[in-house]
């Protein structure tokens, strides 16, 4: 186990570091002015000149990137032209539209995609694989179609579709629910899980239909092997057989399927963030694509990716645990 775990590490650090240098050769050396992006389009070419030599584009590309990545690990400092100005580690760069440190500002907006991220993420996984379940204990019966029927529904339905009915009906028809205005969960607990239920159901109606299915493929696969006709054949019954001995085995795909979703839900749901107001990382990294503000689009993309990574590592952790014939002899 223990040389499993280093060969995950080791993996995941050269990922992330393969990502950094395609992150950083997809922005910063693709063909178009940096300099001029930076400096704004009313800018005379003195003053993208000025832009140019204050951001270092004038040194070489490896340079370049070294100074990306002290950035990241030690800090960085930027000339303004009237003075200097440190960038603490780990810096990101600074914001082309706000002059703000890229890292303080995905940081005030991180909570609120974590919030939505986590409790969407636990709805989805309770309600899809427990309806999983379910279909493989009624399996052959009516109750399995109605749900397949379900599932098959809300793979098909896009999520602001769905955000837009619940929005029609519990807020507006009905007003069950308040329109989500985010409040963090410092300052009211109860407000931020009240205001965030909206969202948190759209998204898990919407993301737990793959789980239902993956699920339910799972456990009839499991189901099928010689250990459970054994466990069978001794008389024990079916509900320890799905509930106990199968579950286990059958889960190791699915936690799989989950470090993915979790992972790309911290780098921001766009849709639902936008479509609810949410202030998160995924309406910034909109907001930083329409005004071309590459530093901020940048770092977004490398917390994305390092958020993905590090999920699929603690997925491989978890995999390794539910099930051993994961781990290579």
């Amino acid at each position: 186990m223990t040389s499993f775990l280093l060969r995950r590490l080791g993996g995941a650090v050269f990922v992330l570091f393969a990502l950094s240098v395609v992150v950083y050769a997809a922005f910063y050396v693709a063909p178009g002015d940096v300099a001029q992006i930076a400096c704004g389009p009313r800018c005379s070419p003195a003053q993208v000149a000025q832009v140019s030599e204050q951001l270092h584009l004038g040194d070489p590309l490896t340079t370049q990137y070294a100074h990306f990545l002290q950035g990241i690990f030690v800090g960085r400092d930027y000339s303004t032209g009237t003075g200097v100005l440190h960038c603490q580690a780990p810096c990101l760069g600074l914001s082309y539209q706000s002059d703000q440190q890229v890292t303080e500002l995905i940081l005030a907006k991180l909570p609120a995609t974590v919030s939505l991220a986590v409790g969407a993420f636990v709805l989805w996984m309770l309600l899809g694989v427990g309806t999983g379940l379910l279909s493989v204990w009624r399996r052959g019966r009516f109750t399995e179609r109605v749900l397949t029927g379900i599932t098959l529904a809300g793979m098909a339905t896009p999520v602001f579709v769905i955000g837009l009915l619940l929005i029609i009906i519990l807020v507006t028809a009905l007003q069950i629910l308040p329109f989500p205005d985010y409040v963090p969960l410092t300052e009211d607990p109860e407000q931020w899980a009240w205001n965030l239920l909206l969202p948190w159901v759209s998204l898990a109606l919407v993301s737990a239909a793959p789980y239902a299915r993956m699920t339910r493929a799972s456990m009839l696969e499991t189901l099928a092997e010689d250990h459970i006709r054994t466990f069978r054949a001794y008389g024990v019954g079916e509900r320890a057989l799905v509930g106990r001995h199968a579950l286990r085995g059958a889960l190791a795909p699915v936690i799989a399927l989950g470090a993915l979703d979790i992972g790309s839900m911290f780098g921001g749901a766009v849709l639902t963030e936008s479509l609810f107001g949410i202030p998160g990382v995924g309406r910034e990294l909109v907001d930083a694509v329409k005004h071309v503000d590459l530093p901020v689009v940048v770092g977004l993309v490398l917390v994305t990716g390092f958020f993905v990574v590090l999920a699929n590592a603690v997925a491989d952790v978890l995999q390794a645990m539910a099930d051993r014939r994961v781990v290579p002899a």
